[in-house]
């Protein structure tokens, strides 16, 4: 029997299990082989450089960090300084402006006082009856009353010149040399003094300061008319044998009637047996740029006929 002769593959499967095997071994090398020579390393003295290059960036930080905290409280009390150098100009300001205003009035008060002092340099201050002739072109005041009322306009447009006001009754009370007793009412017949309600408060040094000081502080409500006020004074403060001037302070006049309220206080104001005054009325008048002509009106005529003189000072 003839054997048959097998053929030879050279690439049977073991020769492939072979190759497979070198090719796979081959990349193994590659993968666990150093791919990244071109990177340096770093020794330790190159790690401590950095580091200490970082912490002296990190000092430098908080360095500029603390200057920039300094510079801004710096700022904050610059500011506080520039406000309060404000608020030191405003207060020297106000100060100024009241010193101003105090020299004004005060001009103003010497200004009324010289011109009461004028009129008395033109009349005689001795006792006068109720024929004493008036110039009424000085505007002559006789002061030989033993008792003054002052009836005052407390309105709000009043009491912004108040200190005037306060001025103006202690220059009254000087120029009369012989004042026993004064009373002060508010435009509706209301005393300062409750208690001393129709009765005379005593012209003595230390009753008069302690009066013109509560005058100073003084409140009442007013309806800008002395019509109640004079009324009261005539009523409340008349006497026989006292002789009465009686000053209207204002600076306008809300009432709806001229020659009624003048005859009215005129005839109240006369004694019907003799034809006597009870009293001399006198009036000051306050002009402002915001008041009527209406109280100058009422008074220049109220004052004629009761033997009194209107004076107006000059407009602040």
């Amino acid at each position: 029997m003839k054997i048959k002769k097998k053929d030879f593959d050279i690439f049977n499967l073991s020769f492939l299990d072979i190759i497979t095997c070198g090719f796979g071994a081959i990349v193994l090398l590659v993968l666990i082989s150093h791919t990244d020579r071109d990177t340096p390393e770093l020794n330790v003295d190159q790690v401590e450089d950095h580091l200490s290059q970082v912490l002296a960036l990190k000092t430098q930080v908080n360095s500029l960090a603390k200057k920039v905290d300094q510079e801004k409280k710096l700022n904050e009390l610059q500011l506080e300084d520039s406000r309060d150098l404000g608020r030191e100009a405003q207060a020297l300001s106000e100060n100024i402006r009241v010193r101003e205003n105090e020299e004004r009035e005060l001009s103003g008060d010497l200004n009324g006082l010289s011109l009461v002092q004028s009129a008395l340099e033109k009349i005689s201050i001795s006792p006068s009856t109720s024929n004493t002739p008036r110039d009424d072109e000085v505007g002559g005041i006789p002061v030989d009353s033993d008792y003054v009322v002052f009836v005052v306009d407390t309105s709000g447009s009043m009491k912004t010149i108040w200190n005037r006001v306060t001025q103006e009754i202690i220059n009254i009370l000087t120029i009369h040399p012989q004042v026993k007793g004064f009373q002060i009412l508010d435009d509706q017949g209301r005393a300062i003094l409750a208690g001393y309600g129709g009765r005379w408060i005593p012209d003595i040094p230390f009753r008069r300061k302690s009066v013109m000081k509560l005058f100073k502080g003084w409140q009442s409500a007013s309806n800008s008319s002395p019509v109640e006020g004079v009324l009261a004074a005539m009523k409340k403060y008349k006497k026989r044998g006292h002789t009465i001037a009686i000053y209207v302070f204002g600076d306008d006049y809300t009432g709806d009637s001229y020659d009624r309220v003048i005859a009215n206080i005129t005839k109240k104001n006369t004694i019907q047996k003799d034809g006597k005054r009870l009293a001399k009325i006198h009036a000051i008048g306050f002009p402002s740029q915001y008041t009527t002509d209406r109280f100058a009106i009422l008074m220049r005529e109220l004052t004629k006929q009761n033997g009194g003189t209107f004076i107006a000072l000059p407009v602040r």
